[in-house]
């Protein structure tokens, strides 16, 4: 698929048509909003062929085979010239802004779609989906955001209607299974993101629909554990093993199993990857003077991070932070309650009706 090139014949009205195949095959006008479905499963089997492989000649041979099978009519080839050219009129008459570009071109051994400028919905599919995987390491948000995105263009099952020849069928299946890969990566995303609670129901969903992708079982295995359900974690283990026997007689590969493994022994490895925390310069509540307080253990200087008391100064001063912590919260519930006993003693009434 060679969509976006600005080769010769590219004009400067095709810029603005789509190529759309993540769903039923269909052409989208930007400009005017115009929508060009072809009406016949062999137009729509013709088109699908065309867009996967733009820029390329499919022989008449490979079209006729992708249109009728191994039972060809006897005038195969007088019907395929039909077709394109009914095709042909379609394009041009539903894209009346392309400025004369010819869509699809007639050369010796047979045709190629010219996309010119024009847009297809699997090329952004796999560009959002690539940028995606490459952000998850370091902002997981963004990246759910990127394949939220390329998932979003999906409109049903890869070219939807059109598959009945290897061309469009072949190519539908790796698009599916891009898919499935891009979705279990977007819920990877987010369990990176600490959103385990929310994708819980949605992963149980998955698995039931998908019960051969073992990843789905994983991320639904880490989802549960980081709820606090290892029982129902270790559940999901054993239906996927279950399920992975009777279908394929195959156990689960090792990594669900260092899964299992990981959840049965509470591995530090599995807990959601918490941000460093933030230390208040001022305290959160005004302290008085009138309770003392315990200095301070001095602060060695700062080590190198090369220096083996790195670590331990690291530690120590997490101590610190933790015990300062604890004597803010201490002096909070002493003022609060001297507060109360104020609030106590103003309120008694003295000779006169008066309150102290």
């Amino acid at each position: 698929m060679d969509f976006g090139s600005h080769g010769a014949r590219d004009v400067p009205g095709d810029a603005g048509v789509d190529f759309r195949i993540l769903g039923p095959v269909e052409v989208f006008d930007r400009r005017t909003g115009a929508c060009i479905v072809p009406s016949g499963s062999k137009q729509r089997a013709l088109l699908g062929a065309l867009v996967v492989r733009a820029g390329h000649v499919l022989s008449a041979d490979r079209l006729i085979h992708e249109l009728w099978g191994d039972r060809p009519p006897v005038s195969a080839a007088n019907a395929l010239q039909a077709h394109v050219a009914r095709l042909r009129r379609l394009l041009q008459g539903g894209a009346p802004d392309a400025g004369g570009h010819e869509w699809i071109a007639t050369r010796s051994m047979g045709y190629l779609l010219h996309p010119g400028r024009a847009t297809a919905d699997a090329q952004r599919f796999h560009r959002l989906s690539a940028e995606g995987r490459a952000a998850l390491g370091s902002d997981p948000v963004h990246a759910a955001e990127l394949l939220r995105g390329a998932l979003a263009l999906w409109r049903g099952p890869a070219l939807e209607g059109s598959t009945q020849g290897p061309i469009c069928s072949v190519e539908a299946d790796r698009l599916e299974e891009l898919r499935l890969t891009t979705l279990e990566t977007l819920y990877d995303a987010k369990l990176r993101s600490g959103r385990h609670a929310e994708i819980t129901r949605d992963l149980e969903r998955l698995t039931a629909g998908h019960p051969m992708r073992e990843r789905l079982y994983d991320l639904h295995m880490l989802a549960l554990y980081r709820c606090g359900r290892q029982t129902e974690a270790l559940g999901v283990y054993e239906r996927a093993r279950r399920r992975l026997v009777d279908e394929l007689g195959v156990e689960p590969g090792p990594a669900l199993r260092e899964r299992m493994e990981a959840i049965l022994h509470h591995a530090p490895s599995l807990a959601v990857p918490q941000p460093a925390p933030l230390v208040p310069l001022t305290p959160a509540v005004p302290l008085t003077p009138a309770v003392p307080l315990t200095p301070l253990t001095p602060l060695a200087p700062a080590a190198s991070a090369a220096s083996p008391d790195h670590d331990a100064a690291l530690l120590e001063l997490g101590r610190e932070i933790a015990r300062l912590g604890d004597r803010i919260e201490s002096l909070s519930r002493e003022q609060e309650a001297l507060i109360r006993r104020f609030n106590l003693l103003a309120a008694v009434p003295v000779p006169g009706g008066q309150l102290v």
